[in-house]
């Protein structure tokens, strides 16, 4: 007799299909067994049917408990008993806390391959090791994140306890409590008398005149060691081309990106139940921080076209520019342009970047433009203009009302300084306080961008050093003395870091070694490489972060555009320096840089609509691969102004066209 016999049910599905398959060879329904379309309403009902029923789970911890008490048979040979006792550790003897109900998990067992041979793989293991300890590091230097369970195993490998308290943090400052000000000044520290000057492109602090002109810098804050970096840099730059290691990292990925495709497989109804089953939390309320967005694009189009009309019916008579000493008001201004507000629409403010930008950064950035005139670009995406940058913090300041509305939305714009005039951060901070353009969803980033080239070909600055003092010595100063730059130690507590943009693909002809010359001997009008500009960027802010520290005061991350254009070296001069990047398509071209990202989980903030305006179509985006490798990505805007119409906002719509599951949305 037959063991188990067929349900009528299974007997009666089983009829169908067969009767299916013999209409014709040409015929596909949605019952094929072959091709299950996503419509199937067979599908659906197993699914809801699966969501909104405990039997399948009752079934599995039964089944489990039988699993963990079995026996071996008494009929088995030693060797065999031998052979499979491990396996039976492995599989049943599970930790507790690797215990997660009803999901599945896949063990492998047996000896360890890597593919690669013996001597490859001590060579990789080496070669990477090296990497990982130079990253540390650096990190560990300028007060910037280091991942705990990497550090861990590195401390193993060198036979040394690890020891939590050793980890460094950036300093963060907190949100003011309720009925708090966020401009107080009352809360800084008390001024020093220390000096702050800049030596061979770095800003060393010391106690006093007389110990700077001797160069004596204060004990426990070092800076970077410029030969070191140079050779630990020409090691990763090794690294990165060998054939083994390239091999290894190949397959390793490989591997991961398999395990998570399992898993998926496995578990992927078993997510959405549980998040189906988690109450008071889904998509929209869970925390999102868009990490990479700039200010001056922070708004939709709709939302500046609104603003456009709204300021000219309410000031179209004030004077809102100043030509040749003449005063300007809106209305001239727009006569000027043979425009009147009333006609523009979304389409004719002529903002949005599309196909015509690809490959075209100049074309990108005219984009800002709005109309193309430069004059409305001044009057409403500015800081420093006649009217004191008022309509620039009005709309931010709309657009921080939206995320406090959206309550579970925060951002973190970013602000320009360029280095060209020591009063820029004195206007900048001044901006910020007149306005008091602060929100408890907003935290700042500055960005600098890399036009030194410019600013040297119409004589702003003398040399590469003197752009870095304009930018970083305004903030050493505001940090010794905080009280006599009220304005700018405000806003300093709430700015996050630095960024470093520019079109990576200008290729500058330089390559950064120990024989380029130092910041204050860089006077040609030729831009440096971009490893130049990032290692000063890197090494100022060490400094500062260490002066920082030192006073109580929250420190700064170095996080640069790296990876959209350019050569892979970029990534790795990242990967010495940056607490986190963004972009970071060019990951893709170097397995090696991949899994040394993958395993330091260095933040990736990916913009799939800004690379598909400038640099990569949509299909050929990285993004879910490095998220299935188990790289540490996110979704962000960008420039919302370029690519969004309305507040809806489209990187969850991208969300849903890369991360077509919600558990894979939701992380």
């Amino acid at each position: 007799q037959c063991l188990f016999r067929t349900d009528e049910h299974m007997l009666a599905f089983a009829e169908k299909v067969f009767a299916s398959e013999t209409k014709g060879e040409g015929v596909r329904d949605e019952i094929s067994m072959f091709e299950v379309q996503d419509d199937c309403p067979i599908l659906q009902q197993e699914m809801a049917h699966h969501l909104h029923t405990d039997e399948d789970t009752e079934k599995r911890k039964k089944r489990q408990q039988k699993c963990r008490t079995i026996t071996l048979p008494s009929s088995m040979s030693d060797q065999a008993r031998k052979v499979l006792a491990p396996v039976a550790d492995v599989l049943f003897n599970i930790p507790t806390y690797l215990e997660v109900p009803d999901f599945q998990r896949v063990a492998i067992i047996g000896d360890y391959a890597s593919g690669v041979t013996m001597d490859d793989f001590e060579l990789s293991c080496k070669g990477v090791y090296r990497a990982l300890t130079i990253r540390e590091k650096y990190m560990r230097l300028a007060f910037q994140r280091f991942p705990l369970t990497t550090s861990q195993y590195l401390r193993e490998i060198e036979g040394e306890p690890f020891k939590p308290e050793h980890t460094v943090q950036p300093v963060f400052t907190s949100p003011p409590k309720k009925g708090e000000d966020p401009f107080n000044t009352k809360c800084l520290p008390e001024n020093l008398s220390w000096v702050a000057r800049m030596k061979d492109g770095v800003i060393y602090t010391y106690k006093d005149a007389a110990a700077a002109d001797q160069h004596k810098p204060i004990e426990n804050m070092p800076a970077p060691d410029y030969m070191t970096f140079i050779d630990d840099m020409n090691f990763l730059i090794a690294l990165i081309a060998q054939g083994p290691i390239k091999t290894y990292a190949h397959r390793r990925l490989k591997f991961l990106m398999s395990k998570f495709n399992v898993h998926e497989m496995l578990n992927e109804m078993e997510e959405m139940k549980e998040l189906k089953l988690n109450p008071h939390r889904d998509f929209y309320n869970c925390r999102k921080v868009d990490t990479h967005i700039h200010a001056a694009a922070c708004m939709n189009q709709k939302h500046l076209l609104r603003f456009i009309k709204k300021s000219y019916q309410v000031d179209a008579d004030r004077v809102v520019q100043n030509v040749k000493g003449k005063d300007v008001t809106m209305k001239e201004l727009f006569a000027n342009l043979n425009l009147h507000p009333y006609d523009l629409t979304v389409d004719s403010l002529d903002v949005h970047a599309g196909r015509q930008t690809f490959q075209r950064f100049d074309k990108f950035n005219a984009k800002y433009n709005p109309v193309g005139a430069s004059e409305l670009r001044d009057l409403y995406m500015k800081t420093e203009n006649h009217i004191d940058g008022e309509y620039f913090a009005r709309i931010i300041k709309e657009v921080a009302s939206d995320l406090e509305d959206a309550r579970y939305q925060y951002a973190e714009p970013r602000l320009s300084i360029y280095g060209c005039n020591p009063n820029e951060w004195t206007k900048l901070s001044s901006w910020f306080n007149k306005h008091r353009v602060f929100s408890p969803q907003l935290k700042w980033m500055i960005q600098v961008p890399r036009i030194y080239d410019i600013f040297r070909g119409k004589n702003f600055v003398p040399h590469f050093g003197k752009m870095l003092e304009n930018i970083f010595l305004p903030v050493f100063q505001a940090t010794i003395e905080p009280h006599a730059n009220p304005e700018l130690s405000i806003f300093l507590k709430h700015v996050t870091g630095f960024d470093s943009v520019d079109d990576e693909s200008k290729h500058s002809g330089h390559m950064f070694c120990t024989k380029s010359p130092k910041p204050e001997e860089w006077n040609i009008v030729k831009n440096p490489s971009y490893s130049y500009y990032i290692y000063y960027m890197y090494a100022n802010i060490t400094m500062i972060n260490q002066l920082r520290k030192a006073r109580g005061m929250n420190t700064f991350q170095f996080r640069p555009h790296c990876g959209e254009a350019g050569a892979v070296t970029h990534l790795l001069a990242s990967f010495m320096t940056a607490d986190n990047i963004s972009h970071g398509l060019n990951l893709k071209k170097s397995p090696v840089l991949q899994y040394l990202y993958f395993l330091t989980q260095i933040p990736i903030a990916m913009s799939p609509l800004s690379n598909n305006s400038l640099f990569l179509e949509y299909a050929k985006n990285p993004l879910l691969e490095f998220l299935k490798k188990g790289l540490m990505v996110s979704l962000s805007t960008d420039d919302p102004m370029q690519f969004h119409y309305t507040r809806v906002s489209l990187y969850i719509v991208i969300g849903q066209c890369y991360l077509g599951s919600l558990g894979l949305r939701c992380p």
